[in-house]
């Protein structure tokens, strides 16, 4: 089974500079944190896009329903922004209902030495493989259906909207 890992940036891919105090893009970690991971899935890595979350446009989002669809693999990893995740995962679970779609990203930068990214990317590789066809969002060893799920503020964890 191949697993294909769609990069778009986010927090997950930042860079710290020591000079300014800023965030920016470089390159993605996906390949060193699955090294580092000793993963034994197989995957292949592609980089889409290196931008914030907040950033990201509907032309953002079609680009990466168009890769989707394009991917020979139907268990699909996205790395993404936690800002507007759900967004996304919307935006292409009304658009494909055939393969399984998996994003997950980071509070805090793979750079910062702490970052939960790592953790976030291993679940996500594992619930890729098992979970049914459908769009999810996978955080801090969880997953949840992108329709029922939001990314509290306050808490800074991703939360279940349930239905009364």
């Amino acid at each position: 089974m191949n697993v294909k890992i769609f990069v778009t940036g986010g927090t997950f891919d930042k860079e710290y500079n020591e000079i300014d105090g800023k965030l920016f893009f470089k390159s993605t970690h996906v390949q060193e944190i699955l090294s580092l991971g000793r993963s034994a899935v197989n995957v292949s890595i592609k980089t889409l896009m290196m931008i914030d979350s907040l950033e990201m446009t509907t032309y953002h989002r079609e680009l990466i329903v168009k890769n989707i669809i394009k991917s020979k693999e139907d268990k699909i990893v996205i790395t993404h922004g936690t800002d507007t995740m759900v967004e996304t995962a919307k935006f292409i679970h009304e658009r494909l209902k055939t393969k399984t779609i998996v994003l997950t990203g980071a509070l805090i930068p793979y750079k910062f030495g702490s970052s939960d990214g790592l953790f976030n990317l291993g679940a996500s590789l594992a619930f890729a493989q098992i979970l049914d066809p459908g769009v999810y969002i996978s955080m801090h060893g969880k997953y949840f259906n992108c329709n029922s799920v939001f990314k509290n503020k306050l808490t800074g964890q991703f939360t279940e909207i349930k239905e009364h």
